[in-house]
């Protein structure tokens, strides 16, 4: 059978081994020429592909369900659910999505782009069935990565004291930094453990035991020693805890042996109550390059198979926001000891590897654990230290009430920085950073900035390190525009005021992080057609500079803002707020991302399909203005 030819998982069911790891070998070789081509998650996808095959001959998945952490690792799931032949379309505009969606196929029983929630919603949806009265698999598979994530904890906590809820956890284990040896030794005591006859003594020990007459029945607890040393010979110290938080645990296994692994989860079916399968894989199995560079090979942009380095870029480009934090904060931290970076599992994402390799005694990784690193900061904060909190837009969300409790309700100098804020292209809804600016901007206490540029952060950056309470900068994913970096003026920004880089006194334009350029650019579009406006750099959403922007509004008459977050609540929200506040009412007009969820395209189509590209807001404003251009320009 070819790959092509499995438009069902179901279709697995009575293969050989032979034709099983044929299948396998298939999905590899299709997984790395689709990433080679268009980019994305290569490493975990490459990890997983025997354990996707041997645990889907096992299930039927018209009626069993499984549940993938994060879902990155997913694309053999996919390629054997029926989108072999739109695979090619990955994480493209209108194409097949890099994570897994209920809406894309109905064998995608859980979406997630953020770890650690594949026992919760396993968990869940096994007391569902429970309470229907009906019989299928429950299977959680998450990765060693995702289970440091304390929701992940919190569901085998549950889950240990439900003896009665069947759920098979499967822990793909790719780093080995958790696992015994794999070998024979293991398999074969995990073996004898879970058969009949072990079972059998292990149950049966003390009644048997009891009658003989030098123990009497009078020895319980030594009874319950004996018990517990015949079950801890036959599991490593791994699961040795699982078993004390009331799984039963089998493995470790090898990941890449389809006929064990078949056998592993054919027994772990048979059991009672909650099951963890430990299954240890080599993360970009199969291909050399990947499996020796775990970590930069995760993901990645276009690259040549035959040398794995990446396509070059057609015209050379700025530096990234990541790269300007990193190296800046570095430069702060070497004259400041009392800076300590904190990443959540994200080194390599934030830039600060680099952090990490120049300071490592300033430098914490907490695990993908967010909420654990802001109170963590909060508690250095509480002693002296600058902690700066460095975590995706999208990801801070999990922390939200740590940031207010532990932070700002103390007034402790915590700064959060915020990478990938606004839009960020192929990964989808599940990581846009559309959100900061309104769930940050109600709380007191919290300074909350965004950048115009690259020289711009350097400077908020100083500001953040120095300031006395709470304060937050969001940043974009990818290249800056260009500006060039400070080589003076390091000092820390007056807080909470903007600035002017344009006059008109026809229109107000203001403008908030990565919309100020685009901003600037509609200013002159609509020059050219008559319309003088101001064009003003907020800086700060809060405190917003109502000194600044409300006499202008008053003057000017018509107010237009622009950001690159959610409409609802957001930047252009705030300004309305002042304005309302101070008793002005001028026609408003509020541009940014309206109440949709931004789906997966570059980062460019997603800006043109939400029409805040500086032509497009031009041309818009013409067409308010009644003054219509004669071409729009795009």
């Amino acid at each position: 059978m070819h790959l092509s030819e499995l438009t069902h998982p179901n279709q697995l069911h009575g293969l050989s081994i032979a034709q099983l790891e044929e299948i396998a070998r298939q999905i590899r070789e299709k997984h790395l020429q689709t990433v080679a081509t268009s980019g994305g998650h290569l490493g975990p996808g490459l990890g997983v592909v025997e354990l996707t095959v041997a645990l889907y001959q096992t299930l039927d998945l018209d009626r069993d369900k499984v549940i993938w952490d994060v879902g990155h690792q997913a694309y053999p799931h996919k390629l054997i659910t029926g989108r072999y032949n739109e695979f090619h379309t990955l994480r493209q505009k209108d194409g097949i999505a890099g994570y897994l969606k209920r809406c894309e196929s109905k064998f995608d029983h859980f979406g997630a782009g953020h770890a650690s929630t594949s026992i919760s919603a396993g968990l869940g949806m096994a007391i569902a069935r429970d309470m229907a009265g009906e019989n299928y698999k429950v299977v959680s598979i998450i990765g060693d990565g995702a289970m440091t994530g304390g929701m992940a904890l919190e569901a085998i906590n549950h889950a240990g004291h439900l003896p009665d809820t069947n759920l098979m956890v499967v822990l793909n284990d790719n780093d080995m930094s958790i696992s015994p040896n794999v070998g024979a030794l293991s398999r074969y005591l995990n073996k004898m453990r879970l058969s009949p006859p072990m079972q059998f003594l292990t149950d049966n020990i003390e009644e048997q035991v009891k009658h003989l007459p030098f123990f009497g029945g009078s020895l319980s607890p030594e009874l319950d020693r004996v018990k517990e040393g015949m079950k801890r010979l036959a599991v490593s110290k791994v699961g040795a805890v699982f078993e004390e938080l009331g799984f039963t645990y089998m493995g470790p296994v090898d990941g890449h042996n389809i006929k064990e692994l078949i056998d592993i989860f054919r027994e772990g079916h048979k059991q009672k109550g909650p099951v963890l399968v430990h299954v240890a894989t080599t993360k970009g199995k199969g291909y050399a390059i990947a499996e020796k560079d775990q970590v930069g090979y995760h993901a990645q942009n276009p690259f040549d198979l035959a040398t794995g380095k990446a396509k070059p870029a057609s015209k050379p480009t700025p530096p990234s926001y990541s790269k300007v934090f990193a190296e800046t904060l570095i430069t702060l931290a070497e004259n400041d000891p009392r800076i300590v970076a904190i990443t959540a599992a994200m080194a390599t994402g934030t830039g600060l590897d680099k952090f990490q390799a120049k300071l490592p005694n300033q430098y914490v990784d907490v695990g993908i654990a967010e909420q654990h690193a802001v109170t963590m900061a909060a508690g250095m904060a509480c002693e002296g230290a600058r902690p700066v909190v460095t975590i995706y837009s999208t990801f801070l969300q999990r922390a939200f009430d740590q940031v207010i409790h532990d932070v700002c309700i103390q007034d402790l100098p915590v700064f959060f920085c915020l990478d990938r804020a606004g839009v960020v292209g192929a990964d989808g809804p599940t990581h846009q950073g559309m959100y900061d600016i309104a769930y940050l901007r109600c709380i007191p206490n919290l300074v909350v900035m965004a950048p115009k540029d690259e020289a711009e952060f350097q400077r908020m950056l100083v500001t953040g390190v120095t300031h006395s309470g709470p304060i937050a900068v969001r940043y974009p994913r990818g290249s800056g525009v260009g500006a060039p970096l400070l080589e003076a003026g390091w000092e820390p920004m007056p807080i909470g005021k903007g600035e002017v880089l344009r006059t008109g006194d026809d229109l107000l334009l203001v403008g908030y992080g990565t919309m100020v350029y685009p901003a600037m650019q509609a200013a002159e579009i609509l020059s050219e057609h008559g319309i003088e406006a101001t064009v003003v750099n907020a800086r700060f959403v809060k405190p917003l500079d109502t000194e600044l922007i409300v006499p202008l509004a008053q003057k000017i008459g018509r107010v237009v803002t622009i950001e690159e977050g959610c409409l609802m609540g957001g930047f252009g929200s705030a300004v309305l707020e002042a304005l309302g506040d101070a008793g002005v009412t001028v026609p408003v007009t509020r541009l940014g991302v309206p109440d949709i969820l931004v789906e997966h395209a570059t980062p460019s189509q997603s800006m043109q399909s939400l029409g805040l590209t500086g032509p497009q807001i031009a041309d818009r404003l013409l067409t308010q203005l009644g003054r219509k251009p004669e071409m729009a320009a795009v």
